[in-house]
């Protein structure tokens, strides 16, 4: 039984001898160090033929003496090394840190200037409304099919006039247009200067209106019912108009001490037009129209806001951050209009509310979510669950009425 054993032994021995070299007397052979040190020594005499000996008098160094790195060698430092690009080039990469500002939360120093200059993010430009564009896209096909009319059915003067009704037009032309009573009524007796000259239907009844209008040094010009019903922008013509000069007094932002306004991407006329009559009526220092806002100049714009919008001061197409940075540091307080926000206009400190610049936004998708994040405060109006949010122009009046009794009690 045991040569058995042994047997079964040496077999099983032999096939590991195949694999790993393995002596089939591996039970009975014991190392020692001196068969250790021939086993080397017949290493380092080339027994193994084609293979370089690795002794400890070869050229590897020991265990810490590497060569060790450091940024006068050849090895580039973190940052400048050389990346692999899709077309198979090598490219260098800019240096990490290379416009030597040091981040700080959301605010940025350069290292040569003392004042925080905040990070800028690409501004998505919020896209039109369908009603919108769609209006806009039918009266573009309207005044091309009146202006591609012969000119006995249609004079070439009236063909510039109708073109104002247009973004184009207006934007070629430089003027726009004010259509109603009470619009031309303000324009005439506030900015005779800029009316280039008033258009009335020979159905027109409002001998008052027409005498201020000559009174004011401007000149009237009467046209038939028809072609104003094509100049028109409403379903009903009121049959007069004003064609103006497209000009607007900037604020001072310098000696303004009171409420300014900016508008984020607002894109609704009545609303917008309802926002300037908001802030003529509170004294406010100008309005700050953000890109993608619509035009001030726009026929409902105007009408919206009774022709009273060249009372309050404007800029438009405004890049609201760097905006919103520049009034920071003119000490306006940037209050944005927010649904989650935990605290109202009164929750405030009153000695913060003597320069507040109000942010509100669309009124589908709201204000901007980084420009919410640039603003010092974030305010909502206290009111019943029920409802979900408030129209843009209605939220700007509530605030800007609260602001208002606030600043008297300071």
């Amino acid at each position: 039984m045991p040569d058995k054993k042994l047997d079964s032994k040496r077999t099983v021995r032999t096939t590991l001898n195949k694999k790993f070299g393995v002596s089939e007397n591996i039970h009975e052979r014991k190392y020692n160090r001196n068969e250790r040190s021939e086993f080397s020594a017949s290493k380092s005499q080339g027994s193994f033929e084609g293979k370089k000996s690795f002794s400890r008098n070869s050229d590897r160094k020991p265990f810490g003496e590497r060569r060790s790195f450091s940024r006068d060698s050849e090895r580039k430092p973190f940052g400048e090394r050389r990346s692999f690009s899709r077309d198979g080039e090598y490219r260098e990469r800019k240096s990490f840190g290379g416009d030597k500002r040091r981040s700080v939360g959301r605010r940025v120093w350069k290292e040569d200037e003392q004042t925080p200059i905040y990070r800028q993010r690409p501004e998505a430009k919020p896209k039109q409304d369908f009603e919108t564009q769609k209006e806009e896209s039918l009266l573009e096909a309207s005044v091309l099919e009146a202006t591609s009319a012969p000119d006995d059915v249609i004079p070439p003067w009236f063909k510039k006039v109708l073109a104002l009704t247009t973004e184009k037009g207006r934007e070629r032309e430089g003027n726009f247009i004010g259509e109603g009573i009470h619009v031309v009524q303000e324009l005439v007796t506030h900015h005779a200067d800029q009316v280039i000259g008033v258009y009335y239907a020979e159905s027109f009844q409002n001998a008052e209106l027409l005498d201020l209008v000559r009174a004011a040094g401007v000149r009237l010009h009467d046209i038939s019912d028809e072609l104003m019903e094509k100049a028109s922008t409403t379903v009903t013509s009121q049959g007069i108009f004003a064609v103006c000069r497209q000009a607007s007094c900037r604020p001072n932002y310098e000696t303004t001490r009171n409420v300014l306004t900016i508008v984020d991407a607002v894109q609704d006329p009545g609303n917008l037009g309802t926002l300037f009559r908001t802030s003529l009526g509170f004294s406010s220092g100008g309005m700050i129209l953000g890109k993608g806002t619509v035009s001030p100049f726009n026929p409902k714009v105007v009408r919206g806001s009774s022709g009273t919008f060249l009372r309050v001061p404007f800029e438009s197409d405004v890049d609201l951050i760097d905006k919103i940075n520049f009034l920071r540091q003119k000490g306006y307080l940037i209050v944005a209009t927010d649904l989650h926000a935990r605290q109202s206009l009164r929750d405030l400190p009153p000695r913060k509310l003597r320069k507040v610049a109000f942010l509100v936004g669309n009124e589908g998708a709201g204000t901007n979510a980084y420009l919410i994040e640039l603003a010092d405060e974030t305010v909502k109006i206290p009111m019943s669950s029920d409802l979900e949010s408030l129209n843009v122009a209605v939220a700007h009046g509530i605030l800007s009425y609260e602001l208002a009794q606030l600043q008297k009690e300071i």
